[in-house]
């Protein structure tokens, strides 16, 4: 296996770390298994209005969550996805507490060489008693399908980079089709490099556009990653840039990784 491939390798479970259930371009090898654990909390006390100008909330907006993500190698190119997680929260409106969205979906790698790698996924998402969108109220939604393409690279240089022994780059576009909300478009970017031989450092971008002049959405993550055999452990922090209808969020993430 040349060595940009199995950077890619890693950034498949990378991009798992992602608030949709997103694989990226690098399905896992055949009977081999991932499995994520993540805590989040994220806190806003200001949001952004209809012109998307940053305003004060009537109160303080908070969201935690605890999920699990799990792919598995149904082929070296096929790839079971599998993400539930358990939510809490509140704002000036309501206090909650329960499910989150059940999704479960098939990534089928495209394309693959050394360096670069295309992949389809398409899943569906059944709507639980939580957030099933970030913009919603708890329990609006009621189920999704998402067609998600992504495209990505990685690259070994001979010297490193800025200390960086690889780097790698993913761009996913997504459409996701809502019942009981308005359907919406994605695009979420990754940009990351490993130094060192267990570390890891990430820098995320997730954007997204609700029809007929909906919410939107732009949140920047960066996050270090280590690892430690066959598990892995990352420590983050995600703010939100840009938006309209929606929060002005950011907190801090924790992931627990195991591989077999």
């Amino acid at each position: 296996m040349g060595r940009g491939l199995g950077i890619g390798l890693v950034l498949a479970g990378t991009l798992a770390m992602a608030f949709p259930a997103a694989a990226g371009p690098w399905t896992r090898e055949q009977a081999t298994a991932q499995f994520i654990l993540k805590y989040e909390v994220m806190r806003a006390e200001r949001g952004f209005d209809l012109d998307g100008n940053s305003q004060p909330l009537l109160a303080e907006r908070r969201d935690s969550s605890l999920s699990l993500y799990a792919e598995y190698g149904l082929t070296d190119r096929l790839m079971l996805v599998l993400k539930t997680d358990w939510q809490s929260g509140s704002d000036a409106f309501v206090d909650y507490e329960g499910r989150g969205p059940l999704e479960i979906g098939l990534a089928w790698q495209v394309y693959r060489d050394p360096a670069n790698a295309v992949a389809l996924q398409v899943s569906y998402a059944d709507g639980g008693e939580g957030r099933n969108a970030g913009y919603a109220a708890p329990g609006e939604g009621t189920a999704d399908w998402e067609v998600r393409l992504s495209a990505g690279r990685s690259v070994t240089p001979p010297q490193p980079v800025l200390g960086l022994q690889s780097v790698f780059v993913d761009v996913q576009g997504a459409r996701r089709f809502r019942q009981g909300l308005e359907d919406e478009t994605r695009v979420d970017v990754t940009l990351g490099g490993r130094f060192g031989r267990d570390w890891m450092v990430l820098g995320q971008l997730y954007g997204g556009q609700v029809d007929n002049g909906g919410p939107r959405w732009l949140s920047a993550e960066t996050s270090v990653v280590r690892d430690l055999g066959d598990w892995s452990l990352q420590v983050g922090w995600r703010t939100a840039l840009d938006g309209r209808e929606t929060p002005q969020s950011e907190g801090w993430l924790v992931g627990v990784w195991r591989r077999f």
